[in-house]
Protein backbone atom coordinates (compact mmCIF):
# COMPACT_ATOMS: atom_id res chain seq x y z
CA UNK A 1 0.00 0.00 0.00
CA UNK A 2 2.80 2.41 0.39
CA UNK A 3 3.03 2.58 -3.28
CA UNK A 4 -0.08 4.73 -3.22
CA UNK A 5 -0.73 8.07 -1.99
CA UNK A 6 -4.04 7.54 -1.14
CA UNK A 7 -5.16 3.93 -1.16
CA UNK A 8 -8.34 2.81 -1.65
CA UNK A 9 -10.25 0.54 0.91
CA UNK A 10 -9.72 -2.92 -0.78
CA UNK A 11 -13.19 -3.93 -0.36
CA UNK A 12 -14.68 -0.47 -1.68
CA UNK A 13 -12.42 -1.06 -4.82
CA UNK A 14 -13.41 -4.63 -5.70
CA UNK A 15 -17.08 -3.33 -5.36
CA UNK A 16 -16.12 -0.42 -7.75
CA UNK A 17 -14.32 -2.78 -10.19
CA UNK A 18 -17.39 -5.27 -9.94
CA UNK A 19 -19.71 -2.67 -10.71
CA UNK A 20 -17.91 -1.62 -13.48
CA UNK A 21 -18.04 -4.89 -15.35
CA UNK A 22 -21.46 -5.24 -14.28
CA UNK A 23 -22.70 -1.90 -15.87
CA UNK A 24 -20.85 -2.90 -19.06
CA UNK A 25 -22.31 -6.91 -19.34
CA UNK A 26 -25.96 -4.79 -18.85
CA UNK A 27 -24.94 -2.22 -21.68
CA UNK A 28 -23.76 -5.32 -24.16
CA UNK A 29 -27.06 -6.75 -23.40
CA UNK A 30 -29.03 -3.38 -24.15
CA UNK A 31 -30.04 -3.11 -20.41
CA UNK A 32 -28.15 -0.28 -19.17
CA UNK A 33 -31.06 1.87 -18.44
CA UNK A 34 -33.17 -0.49 -16.43
CA UNK A 35 -32.95 -0.93 -12.87
CA UNK A 36 -30.60 -3.76 -11.44
CA UNK A 37 -30.54 -4.67 -7.83
CA UNK A 38 -26.98 -5.45 -6.42
CA UNK A 39 -27.39 -7.41 -3.23
CA UNK A 40 -24.46 -7.37 -1.04
CA UNK A 41 -24.00 -8.85 2.97
CA UNK A 42 -24.35 -6.84 5.72
CA UNK A 43 -21.27 -6.23 7.51
CA UNK A 44 -21.86 -4.13 10.56
CA UNK A 45 -23.55 -0.26 11.01
CA UNK A 46 -20.74 1.75 9.74
CA UNK A 47 -19.35 -0.74 7.42
CA UNK A 48 -22.52 -0.74 5.67
CA UNK A 49 -22.82 3.08 5.68
CA UNK A 50 -19.24 3.54 4.33
CA UNK A 51 -20.21 0.46 1.30
CA UNK A 52 -23.37 2.32 0.76
CA UNK A 53 -21.70 5.57 0.20
CA UNK A 54 -19.10 4.09 -1.87
CA UNK A 55 -21.74 2.54 -4.07
CA UNK A 56 -24.07 5.49 -4.76
CA UNK A 57 -20.38 7.53 -5.60
CA UNK A 58 -19.63 4.65 -8.37
CA UNK A 59 -23.51 4.74 -9.98
CA UNK A 60 -23.14 8.33 -9.87
CA UNK A 61 -20.55 8.59 -12.31
CA UNK A 62 -17.21 8.27 -10.29
CA UNK A 63 -15.98 5.08 -12.45
CA UNK A 64 -13.82 4.17 -15.15
CA UNK A 65 -16.30 5.24 -17.68
CA UNK A 66 -17.89 8.26 -16.15
CA UNK A 67 -21.40 6.62 -16.89
CA UNK A 68 -23.78 6.42 -14.44
CA UNK A 69 -25.68 3.20 -13.65
CA UNK A 70 -29.01 2.35 -12.44
CA UNK A 71 -28.07 -0.02 -10.14
CA UNK A 72 -29.86 -0.35 -6.90
CA UNK A 73 -27.89 -1.57 -3.31
CA UNK A 74 -29.54 -4.41 -1.41
CA UNK A 75 -27.95 -5.49 2.18
CA UNK A 76 -28.52 -8.73 3.25
CA UNK A 77 -27.80 -10.25 6.30
CA UNK A 78 -25.98 -13.25 6.25
CA UNK A 79 -28.28 -15.28 8.57
CA UNK A 80 -31.05 -15.23 5.91
CA UNK A 81 -28.75 -17.58 4.31
CA UNK A 82 -29.02 -15.88 0.72
CA UNK A 83 -28.48 -18.29 -2.19
CA UNK A 84 -26.63 -15.69 -4.23
CA UNK A 85 -24.55 -15.09 -1.49
CA UNK A 86 -23.60 -18.54 -0.94
CA UNK A 87 -22.87 -18.71 -4.50
CA UNK A 88 -21.18 -15.77 -4.94
CA UNK A 89 -18.65 -16.96 -1.66
CA UNK A 90 -18.62 -20.26 -4.16
CA UNK A 91 -16.92 -18.96 -6.73
CA UNK A 92 -14.75 -16.41 -5.67
CA UNK A 93 -12.21 -18.79 -4.15
CA UNK A 94 -11.64 -20.40 -7.69
CA UNK A 95 -11.44 -17.09 -8.57
CA UNK A 96 -8.92 -16.25 -6.45
CA UNK A 97 -6.89 -19.10 -6.98
CA UNK A 98 -6.36 -18.73 -10.51
CA UNK A 99 -4.96 -15.23 -9.93
CA UNK A 100 -2.49 -15.85 -7.00
CA UNK A 101 -1.79 -19.62 -8.81
CA UNK A 102 -2.99 -19.64 -12.63
CA UNK A 103 -0.36 -22.85 -13.65
CA UNK A 104 -2.65 -24.48 -10.58
CA UNK A 105 -5.02 -27.00 -11.47
CA UNK A 106 -8.16 -25.64 -10.55
CA UNK A 107 -11.61 -27.30 -12.25
CA UNK A 108 -13.58 -24.63 -10.68
CA UNK A 109 -12.29 -21.90 -12.81
CA UNK A 110 -12.09 -24.25 -15.65
CA UNK A 111 -16.09 -24.04 -15.92
CA UNK A 112 -16.43 -20.46 -14.32
CA UNK A 113 -14.06 -19.02 -17.07
CA UNK A 114 -16.37 -19.80 -19.82
CA UNK A 115 -18.90 -17.50 -18.17
CA UNK A 116 -16.73 -14.48 -17.99
CA UNK A 117 -17.19 -11.18 -20.47
CA UNK A 118 -14.91 -11.17 -22.98
CA UNK A 119 -13.08 -8.75 -25.49
CA UNK A 120 -13.43 -9.29 -29.10
CA UNK A 121 -10.01 -11.10 -29.35
CA UNK A 122 -11.62 -13.64 -26.56
CA UNK A 123 -9.22 -12.09 -23.56
CA UNK A 124 -11.30 -11.76 -20.22
CA UNK A 125 -8.28 -9.89 -18.37
CA UNK A 126 -9.64 -6.10 -18.47
CA UNK A 127 -12.97 -7.31 -19.45
CA UNK A 128 -14.58 -10.09 -17.42
CA UNK A 129 -11.57 -10.22 -14.94
CA UNK A 130 -9.80 -7.48 -13.73
CA UNK A 131 -6.85 -8.16 -11.23
CA UNK A 132 -5.39 -5.07 -9.17
CA UNK A 133 -2.53 -3.69 -9.26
Amino acid sequence: MKQYATPEHPYHLALEFGLERLGRWLADRGQAGRLTHVVCEQRGGREDGELELAFRRVCDGHNFTGDRMRLDLVMVDKKANSAGLQFSDLIARPIGRYVLCPDQPNRAWDILSAKFRRSPAGRIEGWGLKVFP
